[in-house]
């Protein structure tokens, strides 16, 4: 029987994840994670023949880590004002990771539609309907303008070192928020007139 191996996948995904977290992913590197686990670099390209591999693993543990953030009960409120709070936190708390998730290029080649037609989304677009009490388009339209702003908000403070000032944010979010709503249900009214 082969000895137990000390060094496994999953350790050395998490140190990759950290080195992100902390330093950025561009500081992934073999030697990088191997000073971390207090190895050789053998072990880690036994388990990744390139470093892109772990990068993308460490892209998918990111993501996980992104959406128990946005889901979570802590701090932000309910619904999808809670949502959006929780995301430019995320912004303003992670930035390298923020950055690994959504910056440059994230979005690469696809419309605004695109990103708002995704299937990732149906659960909080029916969240969303049921908060608001409107058709699923109308629901992709108000998440699409939230989107936005949200977005571009948390993008602001993941590349400045602006401070994040959440009474601003959340009356702002409101705003947007209830205004899209608002807007959304006009232009149902005006379709049955």
């Amino acid at each position: 029987m082969p000895p137990k191996a000390k060094i496994t996948k999953e350790m050395i995904v998490e140190e990759a994840f950290q080195i992100a977290r902390t330093q950025g992913a561009d500081k992934i590197t073999a030697r990088s994670i191997a000073q971390r686990l207090k190895c050789s670099t053998q072990p880690v390209l036994y388990y990744f023949a390139t470093v892109e591999e772990i990068k993308e693993a460490v892209y998918q543990r990111a993501d996980a880590y992104h959406t128990r953030f946005l889901m979570g009960a802590e701090g932000g409120g309910d619904g999808m004002l809670g949502i959006g709070l929780r995301y430019v936190r995320f912004a303003a708390e992670e930035r390298n990771l923020f950055h690994l998730l959504f910056q440059p290029g994230a979005f690469s080649g696809a419309s605004l539609n695109d990103l708002v037609s995704s299937e990732e989304l149906n659960p909080i677009i029916q969240a969303l309907r049921q908060e608001t009490g409107v058709t699923e388009d109308a629901a992709r339209e108000i998440f699409s303008t939230l989107f936005v702003f949200v977005h571009g908000y948390a993008s602001l403070l993941a590349n400045n070192e602006m401070k994040l000032e959440e009474d601003q944010l959340t009356l702002s979010l409101k705003k947007v928020f209830f205004g899209a709503i608002y807007a959304e249900k006009e232009i149902e009214n005006e379709g049955n007139i």
